[in-house]
C-alpha cells in the first residue's frame, strides 16, 4: 500500500513539473502595450469624468496570456494591461484601468476642477503589462502619449457692477442720447458666460431705457416740476442669462428749465373708500415762465372704461337697480346671475370677477333659451328694452342680441335686437290683424358706438309705431324705418333667445326675413351668433321708461368734482369723467385747479387705477411766441376697502311638536336671526402706554387688529333645504308677503327653497327673515328637518356665513283609558307638570306638552316608582281575590296570579332623541304610558 502510494505521488508531481515547463517555455514577455500617440479629452468644471477622443485602450501583442504578478499558473484568451501612468508636475487627473484584460482605461480628475483657474491641461500617459513574476520586474512599458484635457465652464458667476452707485444730472426739456454708462463684470472663464449680454431697468414706469452696453438715456423730456429725482434699479444678464448679484442703483437728478409746465403735481394719488371727495391737485400750479397769457383752457380726463361697464356703479342685480332707480314693477331679468332660481345662464362664461359688474361673453358659438313664460309682451302695449353692450366692428353678418321667433316650422322672427355693420336694427312684426296695411316692421341707428369695443347703455322705448333709442342717455332717432305686413295667424309657440336666434332646420324661411345657416354640431338650431359682451338684459312689459330712470341707470358712481368761482366756466360729460375748466386769470384758474377732487360714492368702490389727464392750451399776446404746456398725466388708485363680514347667528337647532308643524301658522325657522356687518382694521397701539412700557427703544411700529361693526345694504338671502327637496304636496315655506311689499322686496319658491331679493337694510331683512314658516301636514314619518340661510351684498360680492337650521318634531303619545279600573293613577300621587324648559336656546317644549319631562333621570324615577305603586295595588287586590289564610300563601299567591294574569299590563318605551346643549350632546328621553 506504501509503495502504491508513492507511486500516484511521484507520477503527480512529474505531471505538474511537465506542466510547468510548458509554460515557461511560452511565458516570455515579449512586446510592449501600444497605445494612440495623441488625445484630446473635455472636462466639466465641478466634475472628475474626461471625456476622451479617441478612448484610452492600450493592446498588447503578447496576449491571451497573462502575465501575471505571482507564480499562480492562470491560462486566459486575452492579454492583460495592469495600469496607466501620468507624467508631469501637479497633474491633477490620474488614469484607471476599467478592464485589465481589454486595456480599457479613462482619465477622470482627483479633484474638482476650477475653469477660471486653468483652462486646459497637457501632460503624457503611458501603458505597462503585467510583467513577470510577483514584482513585476520585467513588465513592459509602452511609448508616451501626449494628452491635451480642455475644462469646459458653468455658468457660476453672476454679474457684478463695478461700481455701487451710479449717479448723473441731467437738464430738464431735452433728450439724450447717453447720460451715463453702467457696467458690469463676470468671473466666469468661458466667452460665453463671462460676457454681460443685456441690461435692465428694473424699475417700472420710468422715463429711461438702457442699451445692451449699459448705456442710460431717456426716453421722453423730463419735467423737474414732474420729478426731480429719478431713482432707478438697474441689473444685468450675462449671455448665460444669470442675473446680477445685487442690481445696482442709479441716481438721476433733474435740473430745471423755465418750461411752461403744470407744477406740484403727484403722479400717483390714492384714494381711501368712503373718504368723500379727494383733491387731486392741492399744490398743482401753472408755470408759464412769464409769458403773458390772455386765456388759459384745460381739460381734465379721468379714465374708467376699463371699471365695470365703462365705471364704476353699483353691482346690485340690474333688477334691483331698476327699483333703485324709481322703476315701477313688471321688470324681467333676462341675464340674471345663476341660482337655483335663474339657471339659464350657467353656461356662458363670465368675467368672474365680484369687485365690479358681472358681464356675459358671447363668442359667436353660444347662446340661450329663456324658459318659457319669462317674458309675456304684448306688441301692441309700450314696452322697452334694455342693455348694457360691448362690441366690436366684427363681420359683416347679423349679431343676435335678442330673438323672438317660431318654435318650429315658419322661422319667423316676431321681434329681434340685432346689430349688422355698425348698425343697431329692432326688428318688430306686428301681430295680424284686420287691416293688412304694410307697418313700421324694422327700426336702423347708425352708431358708432355700436363698433366701438367700449362698454354703452341701450334703451329702447316702444310705443308703436315709433321707437326712442337712449344711448349713454342721449337720445337717437333712427335713419331708416322699413314697413313690413304684419305676420299671419298662427298657433306656433316662439321661442326666445339671446346671442342668437332659434330656427327649425325642417322649416321655411320667411319670405320677409332671411335667416343665415345653422352652424353644425350642438347649436343646430342657432343662428346669428353674437360676439361681444352683454349685461343687464332687460325687458318691462306695459310701462315706459322715463328719462330720469334712464339717467340713474347710467350715472356712474365715481367722477370729478369741483366747486368754481363765477369768474370760471367749466363743463362736464354726462358720466363726470371729464372736466374742462376755462379762465384768463392764472392765480384764479390754479385756485379751481387746486380745488378738483375725485369722488366715489359707492360704500364698496372697485379697487384699482385710474388714469388722468390734463390738456392744457394757452393764448398768448403774442402767438407766433406762444408757450406749450404739455400734457400731465397720473392716476387714481383705488386703494381695496375694508372687505365686510356678514355673520349670520340665532337659534340653529330647536323642536316643536308635530302639531305645530301642520297648524296654520306653521314653525318660525329663525325666530331670534341676527344679522351683523363687521370690518377688521389695522390701528396703530397707544404711543403712551408704549413709552410707560419702555418701547421707545423699539423703533417698530406695533399695530393692533380691531374689529368694528358696519351698516350696509343686503341684496339677497336665500333659504335651501338641506337633504330631500320640498314636497310641495304635504310642506313648504311661506313668508308673510305684505312685509314683503311693504320693504320693496320679492321672493322667488321653488322645491329647493326660497330666495328673497331686493336691495334693503340688514335690519328690515332681519324683520322678513324672522317671519318664514315651515309647514308640513303630515308629520307622521317627520323626525327633523334641516335648513341653509345665506345672505349676500352686492350681487354675490360679499357673501355670509352659512347658517343652518335644524328643527326636531315631536310625536307626543296620548294616553288610552284601559277597561281595568286598575290603570287608574290612585289619588294619592300627585300629578307632576312640567314647564317648558328653554335650553340654550333650543326650545325643546311648548305649553301645550306637559308630558315632557326635561331630562332622562326624572323619567325613569317617575316610570319606577309609578310601576311599584302598580304593583303593591295589583297585590293588594289579587290577595283580597284568593282569600288566602297566612302571609306566606299570600305572597305565594300573589307572584302566582302575577304570573298567571300578566297580559293586562303592557309597558311601551318610546325613545326620541333631543339634543340638549349648543354643543349638539344628546340625551335621550323615554316616554312610557299604559295601555
Amino acid at each position: 500500500m506504501r509503495f502504491r502510494g508513492n507511486t500516484q505521488f511521484a507520477s503527480a508531481v512529474g505531471l505538474v513539473l511537465g506542466l510547468l515547463c510548458a509554460v515557461e517555455a511560452a511565458k516570455a514577455n515579449k512586446h510592449k502595450p501600444w497605445i494612440e500617440t495623441t488625445y484630446h479629452g473635455i472636462v466639466t468644471e465641478n466634475d472628475d469624468k474626461v471625456l476622451l477622443d479617441p478612448p484610452l485602450i492600450a493592446l498588447d501583442k503578447d496576449a491571451p496570456l497573462r502575465y501575471a504578478e505571482s507564480f499562480e499558473v492562470t491560462l486566459t484568451e486575452e492579454g492583460e494591461i495592469c495600469g496607466f501612468r501620468i507624467h508631469g508636475q501637479n497633474v491633477p487627473f490620474e488614469a484607471v484601468v476599467l478592464d485589465k484584460s481589454t486595456g480599457e482605461g479613462v482619465i477622470r480628475a482627483k479633484d474638482k476642477l476650477d475653469c477660471e483657474l486653468q483652462k486646459e491641461h497637457t501632460f503624457t500617459i503611458q501603458a505597462y503589462d503585467c510583467g513577470e513574476g510577483p514584482d513585476g520586474a520585467n513588465m513592459k512599458k509602452s511609448h508616451k502619449a501626449t494628452v491635451h484635457i480642455q475644462v469646459n465652464d458653468i455658468n457660476e458667476y453672476s454679474p457684478v457692477f463695478k461700481e455701487k452707485s451710479y449717479k448723473a444730472t441731467v437738464i430738464e426739456g431735452k433728450k439724450y442720447d447717453s447720460i451715463l454708462k453702467v457696467e458690469a463684470v463676470d468671473a466666469d472663464c468661458s466667452f460665453q458666460f463671462s460676457q454681460i449680454c443685456n441690461y435692465e431697468i428694473v424699475t417700472p414706469d420710468v422715463p429711461f431705457t438702457v442699451d445692451k452696453d449699459g448705456f442710460i438715456k431717456n426716453t421722453e423730456k423730463l419735467s423737474y416740476g414732474k420729478e426731480r429725482m429719478y431713482k432707478l434699479t438697474v441689473t444685468a444678464y450675462d449671455c448665460g442669462k444669470n442675473r446680477a448679484s445685487e442690481d445696482v442703483l442709479v441716481k438721476i437728478s433733474v435740473k430745471p428749465t423755465c418750461k411752461p409746465s403744470w407744477q406740484g403735481f403727484s403722479k400717483r394719488i390714492e384714494y381711501e373708500p368712503g373718504t368723500g371727495s379727494l383733491a387731486l391737485f392741492p399744490s398743482m400750479h401753472l408755470e408759464t415762465c412769464d409769458e403773458p397769457i390772455t386765456s388759459i383752457r384745460a381739460s381734465v380726463e379721468l379714465e374708467t372704461n376699463h371699471i365695470g361697464k365703462g365705471c364704476d356703479r353699483d353691482t346690485y342685480s340690474e333688477k334691483s337697480l331698476h327699483k333703485l332707480c324709481g322703476a315701477s314693477s313688471g321688470t324681467v331679468e333676462l341675464l340674471p346671475a345663476p341660482s337655483s332660481s335663474a339657471n339659464w345662464t350657467v353656461g356662458l362664461p363670465t368675467d368672474n370677477g365680484h369687485d365690479s359688474d358681472q358681464v356675459f361673453e358671447f363668442n359667436g358659438t353660444q347662446a340661450i333659451k329663456v324658459p318659457d313664460g319669462m317674458v309675456s309682451t304684448s306688441l301692441k302695449e309700450p314696452f322697452t328694452i334694455s342693455v348694457w353692450m360691448r362690441h366690436g366692428p366684427g363681420a359683416h353678418e347679423k349679431e343676435t342680441i335678442l330673438c323672438n321667433s317660431d318654435k318650429t316650422e315658419m322661422n319667423r322672427h316676431h321681434y329681434s335686437l340685432y346689430v349688422h355693420n355698425c348698425r343697431l336694427i329692432l326688428l318688430l312684426r306686428q301681430d295680424p290683424s284686420e287691416a293688412e296695411n304694410y307697418k313700421p316692421a324694422e327700426f336702423h341707428w347708425k352708431l358708432d358706438q355700436v363698433c366701438d369695443k367700449e362698454w354703452h347703455h341701450y334703451v329702447l322705448n316702444v310705443e308703436f309705431p315709433t321707437v326712442s333709442l337712449f344711448v349713454d342717455g342721449t337720445t337717437f332717432e333712427p335713419f331708416l324705418v322699413t314697413e313690413d305686413y304684419p305676420l299671419h295667424a298662427s298657433k306656433i309657440e316662439t321661442q326666445l333667445t339671446i346671442g342668437a336666434c332659434w330656427q327649425d332646420n325642417s322649416g321655411h324661411d320667411n319670405d320677409t326675413e332671411s335667416v343665415s345657416e345653422p352652424t353644425s354640431g350642438g347649436n343646430a338650431r342657432m343662428a346669428q351668433f353674437f360676439r361681444g359682451n352683454l349685461a343687464g338684459l332687460m325687458i318691462r312689459s306695459g310701462k315706459l321708461e322715463n328719462k330720469k330712470v334712464i339717467d340713474c341707470l347710467y350715472t356712474c358712481k365715481e367722477g370729478l368734482d369741483v366747486q368754481l368761482p363765477e369768474e370760471v366756466a367749466s363743463a362736464f360729460n354726462p358720466n363726470q369723467s371729464s372736466l374742462t375748466v376755462e379762465g384768463d386769470d392764472i392765480d384764479a384758474f390754479d385756485k379751481v385747479m387746486q380745488h378738483i377732487s375725485y369722488l366715489n360714492s359707492r360704500q364698496f368702490p372697485t379697487p384699482g387705477i385710474r388714469h388722468l389727464r390734463i390738456s392744457t392750451t394757452v393764448k398768448c399776446f403774442n402767438e407766433e411766441s406762444c408757450v406749450t404746456v404739455p400734457d400731465a398725466e397720473g392716476y387714481v388708485m383705488v386703494l381695496q376697502p375694508e372687505e365686510p363680514k356678514i355673520s349670520l347667528s340665532g337659534i340653529d337647532h330647536f323642536a316643536r311638536s308635530a302639531a305645530e308643524f301642520e297648524s296654520q301658522e306653521g314653525v318660525t325657522l329663525f325666530p331670534e336671526l341676527r344679522i351683523v356687518s363687521t370690518i377688521t382694521r389695522e390701528v396703530e397701539a397707544d404711543t403712551e402706554s408704549e413709552a410707560a412700557e419702555g418701547a421707545d427703544d423699539d423703533p417698530t411700529v406695533q399695530e393692533t387688529v380691531v374689529s368694528e361693526e358696519i351698516m350696509h345694504n343686503l341684496d339677497t338671502c336665500e333659504v335651501t333645504v338641506v337633504g330631500d327637496e320640498l314636497d310641495g304636496e304635504h310642506e313648504g315655506l311661506e313668508v308673510d308677503m305684505s312685509q314683503l311689499q311693504q320693504h320693496g322686496l320679492e321672493m322667488s319658491s321653488s322645491n329647493l327653497g326660497l330666495v328673497i331679493t331686493g336691495v334693503n337694510t340688514m335690519a328690515n331683512y332681519e324683520q322678513v327673515l324672522h317671519l318664514i314658516r315651515y309647514k308640513n301636514w303630515h308629520t307622521e314619518a317627520l323626525f327633523d328637518r334641516k335648513f341653509k340661510l345665506v345672505c349676500s351684498e352686492l350681487n354675490g360680492r360679499y357673501i355670509s356665513n352659512d347658517f343652518k337650521v335644524e328643527v326636531n318634531v315631536i310625536h307626543t303619545a296620548n294616553p288610552v283609558e284601559h277597561a281595568n279600573n286598575a290603570m287608574v293613577q290612585p289619588n294619592f300621587i300627585n300629578p307632576v307638570h312640567h314647564a317648558s324648559v328653554d335650553l340654550s336656546g333650543h326650545n325643546l317644549v311648548n305649553a301645550h306638552q306637559a308630558s315632557v319631562v326635561p331630562s332622562a333621570a326624572t323619567i325613569v324615577i317617575v316610570v319606577c316608582v309609578s310601576f311599584l305603586v302598580f304593583m303593591i295595588i295589583l297585590g293588594v287586590f289579587r290577595i283580597r281575590a284568593a282569600h288566602q289564610s297566612t302571609m306566606r300563601d299570600q305572597e305565594n299567591g300573589k307572584e302566582n296570579e302575577m304570573d298567571w294574569d300578566d297580559s293586562a299590563l303592557t309597558i311601551t318605551v318610546n325613545p326620541m332623541e333631543f339634543y340638549l346643549s349648543a354643543h349638539a350632546q344628546e340625551r335621550d328621553l323615554l316616554f312610557c304610558y299604559l295601555e
